[in-house]
């Protein structure tokens, strides 16, 4: 029995346009649910007016911080990625780095802010995993430069685990803070503000959008890992 090759080159394409769609679904979801979050949080922050206290402020920062900035800064290396996929490649990383460097700088600030402000902290997980957030958030934004120039510290670090590091602190860093959000999330100050099946949902959403943002990096982590093993 003979196959008609043009039968199959449909089923490989139409393959490969499947998952290009579902992929490009699942970016447009996670940017859906960003601004749902993050909006949310806003609100949550702003809802008796100006001037922020100081756990407020924390909450804007760290949120805009992480959950837009920094997840911004992942996704945008993605191929499927709406605004950053007509982009160059060295255009991507130039994005990715200024994202990254911002979302950094206002986390960190949040964080700091909340640290100095209260007299014991990390005793709750929401401050445990902020703390890991906040450590492999400072890490990866060193680490980012050496994977940035890469090129040049090779002399001293070889390129490729640069970049595994970076990409691994990344996936943490933002991780943490995701998880750090829910626990924030969970508090009573804020169910009562936006009921129980709210919270849930939002908290929901947040883990959602998370899994979602930090596949490929995970995905390309393994690959480069496995390649630097082999050689």
């Amino acid at each position: 029995m003979t196959v008609d090759p043009e039968i199959v080159g449909n089923k490989e394409v139409g393959g490969a346009y499947a998952l290009k769609v579902f992929q490009a679904s699942l970016n447009i979801l996670s940017h859906l649910l960003i601004g749902i979050v993050v909006g949310v949080s806003l609100l949550f922050s702003f809802r008796n007016g100006l001037p922020l206290n100081v756990i407020m402020l924390h909450i804007v920062l760290c949120v805009i911080g992480y959950q837009l900035l920094m997840a911004e800064s992942i996704l945008s290396l993605s191929a499927d990625n709406g605004w950053s996929g007509v982009l160059r490649f060295k255009d991507k990383r130039m994005a990715h780095t200024i994202l990254q460097v911002g979302g950094s700088a206002l986390a960190l600030v949040g964080s700091f802010l909340v640290m100095v402000d209260k007299t014991v902290n990390f005793n709750t997980l929401h401050g445990q995993f902020g703390l890991v957030a906040v450590v492999f958030t400072a890490v990866s934004l060193v680490n980012g430069l050496t994977s940035l120039y890469a090129f040049e510290w090779r002399r001293f670090c070889p390129g490729n685990i640069s970049k595994i590091t970076h990409i691994c602190f990344g996936i943490v860093a933002f991780a943490s803070s995701s998880i750090s959000l829910c626990y924030g999330f969970d508090k009573f100050s804020f169910r009562l503000w936006a009921s129980d099946a709210f919270t849930n949902a939002t908290i929901a959403c947040t883990a959602c959008f998370t899994t979602i943002i930090i596949i490929n990096p995970t995905i390309n982590f393994f690959k480069k890992s496995y390649r630097l093993i082999v050689k």
